[in-house]
């Protein structure tokens, strides 16, 4: 049987077909996005672009899917690109290791794909790639924080500017207003209040993130960015399906 066949019966040959032509590009591979890669390459889509920077490091064992003892220390962008083409070896797989910022973010974007992923967690690079989708009028699904928070069953979709609660969505959103940017982006985000009580210990203080550049990072389960991911993964699919909910 076709490796595809249940996905292909929902949809139809053409919705299958649609998946296969998209190119989609994921921007950060963490604990959000790796899962929406995932997702995506078993759905069908047929053109992946992933970028991201760094590298498998212990901290990541928690919550990012390619994460394994196995893989500690590769690229993460070189672990997606394997993982796609085990599942789909038809895939075509564009992997940058690369760090995403205002002077990359065009030439990241280039060529055009039909969707934009962003699971980023820098918020220069963030907004960056949100103002570049968005003036080269690409559609963008956008996730916000899932560190620090327990309650999936609050994970929504809404546009940036319908957020609430979300002191990573009011960050962004500011900066974007400050750009002209109002309305146009979706988000994933929930409003559930940071649980973080903890402070981290020093040694769990991520030095990966970028080049001078150290972060704060806030406590994480396993499965909240993994369902912010796959729930970025459906608004992704219904972009390119122009899919909408059943009344």
């Amino acid at each position: 049987m076709r490796w595809f066949a249940r996905t292909e019966q929902l949809l139809g040959p053409e919705g299958y077909a649609r998946l296969g032509a998209a190119r989609v590009a994921v921007f950060g591979l963490g604990g959000v996005g790796s899962y929406a890669v995932e997702a995506l390459a078993r759905a069908g889509v047929g053109h992946l672009q992933v970028v991201d920077h760094d590298v498998v490091n212990p901290t990541n064992l928690n919550r990012q899917l390619f994460a394994l003892r196995s893989t500690l220390g590769r690229p993460k962008v070189e672990v997606a690109r394997e993982r796609i083409l085990d599942i789909n070896p038809d895939a075509q797989v564009d992997a940058r290791h690369r760090f995403i910022n205002g002077d990359s973010v065009a030439e990241l974007l280039d060529p055009l794909p039909d969707v934009v992923v962003d699971a980023i967690d820098s918020l220069n690079a963030k907004v960056a790639l949100m103002e570049a989708a968005y003036q080269l009028d690409l559609p963008t699904v956008s996730a916000m924080g899932a560190g620090g928070k327990v309650r999936g069953d609050l994970i929504q979709a809404a546009d940036l500017e319908d957020t609430w609660n979300c002191p990573l969505a009011r960050l962004v959103r500011k900066r974007l207003h400050g750009r002209g940017i109002h309305r146009g982006i979706t988000c994933i985000f929930t409003p559930e209040p940071c649980r973080n009580d903890l402070p981290p210990r020093p040694e769990d203080i991520d030095a990966h993130v970028g080049p001078g550049r150290k972060r704060t990072p806030l406590g994480t389960l396993s499965y909240m960015p993994a369902l912010v991911g796959l729930r970025v993964a459906e608004e992704v699919i219904r972009k390119l399906l122009a899919l909408t909910p059943l009344s």
